[in-house]
């Protein structure tokens, strides 16, 4: 992780700072290399590990979007049981559609835009929703945190403002 915020101060992002070990990075950058910094950071990692790893971003303002647009929170379901799963791109409606609503019983989803909203009050180790799931079904690039790391991001996103 500390190898990775350097490549992205390298990359003129500022106020860098990770949490955990799974990859979860906030920093700011200049509007103009946003759309950038995915695809830099991509290369990075294949240079730098010899492998590729897609980059999900999200902007603050999305972020705080995300945060303030769970509905299952909003319906009182136990934070515990809740994630995200964070898509690179925007599924087809067409495929959305199709997921199976009934995969995972006692377990739900709801898809927004460029998130999975997930409920999973059997635990996610029990669920069948899962990341691989949802990235055969769309066809996109998924990566899922639960809900008590998404907070946390959102503290430092907040912090750094």
């Amino acid at each position: 992780m500390s190898d990775l915020a350097s490549a992205l101060a390298d990359l003129g992002c500022s106020g860098v700072r990770t949490y955990i070990q799974s990859g979860n990075v906030v920093f700011r950058t200049p509007s103009a290399n946003a759309k950038r910094v995915p695809q830099l950071i991509e290369e990075w990692i294949a240079k730098r590990f010899g492998f590729r790893a897609p980059v999900v971003l999200r902007t603050s303002v999305e972020f705080q979007a995300v945060v303030a647009g769970n509905p299952f929170l909003k319906a009182g379901a136990e934070p515990a049981s809740l994630h995200v799963g964070f898509l690179a791109d925007p599924p087809s409606p067409r495929k959305v559609a199709a997921l199976d609503s009934h995969r995972s019983p006692g377990d739900s989803f709801q898809v927004r835009a460029r998130e999975i909203y997930l409920s999973l009050p059997n635990g996610v180790a029990r669920s069948k929703l899962t990341g691989n799931y949802f990235e055969s079904q769309l066809g996109a690039t998924i990566t899922v945190r639960n809900w008590r790391t998404v907070l946390a991001l959102w503290k430092i996103a907040q912090e750094m403002a």
